[in-house]
């Protein structure tokens, strides 16, 4: 299943309204170029004074597959289960100083919105990409030796869309399942907190 279209109150372009998070992801190698291309749209992100604090560590088992295997072993097990066959992980990352020193309390949200850059550029160049919490960030910190002022925020998994019919009962239940959110009026108010924008 490469298509879930979601299930808008209003119509949203349909790059957005396509945008998924699949686990059925095939462990055909992404090429460089297309690589490339997911982290140039994550490059061209908005960010606060344009200080661009987002980092990427990418891991590309056809590439490197000791440091893949590395990165790999950080993901909880869960994610390991599905992610056994994933040619790509991509580390998101944040500094969070500027350069004079001080705190970026910006940082992780400038990185989130590179990271969804990268997710929209995977989804238009009809590559999967999912994001995970699930990992020992703590493992990775020290497996890469991070410096201090570097948050780590999430693993993305990336590849060509798999067969979900490989997936175990309960993953393939839920990649087959339909897209649902909460309704617009309990994650946006109008004018005042609580009030539920109509």
């Amino acid at each position: 299943m490469t298509e879930k279209t979601a299930p808008t109150e209003i119509a949203i372009d349909p790059l957005l309204a396509g945008r998924w998070s699949p686990r059925a992801i095939s462990n055909k190698a992404v090429s460089r170029e297309l690589l490339h291309s997911v982290l140039e749209a994550a490059r061209w992100a908005p960010s606060s004074s344009n200080m661009q604090p987002w980092r990427f560590l990418t891991f590309d088992r056809h590439h490197d597959e000791a440091a893949f295997q590395k990165a790999f072993a950080t993901l909880v097990p869960f994610n390991q289960g599905w992610n056994a066959n994933v040619p790509v992980l991509i580390c998101v990352l944040a500094k969070t100083l500027t350069p004079k020193g001080d705190v970026n309390r910006t940082a992780p949200y400038d990185a989130g919105a590179a990271a969804m850059s990268l997710t929209l550029q995977a989804h238009a160049l009809g590559l999967a990409a999912h994001q995970m919490a699930g990992f020992d960030i703590n493992a990775f910190r020290e497996a890469f030796s991070l410096p201090d002022d570097v948050e780590v925020i999430a693993m993305i998994s990336l590849g060509h869309h798999g067969d979900p019919a490989l997936l175990n009962d309960i993953l393939r239940e839920r990649e087959n399942a339909p897209r649902a959110r909460a309704p617009i009026g309990e994650i946006a108010f109008d004018g005042a907190w609580d009030k539920a924008f109509k």
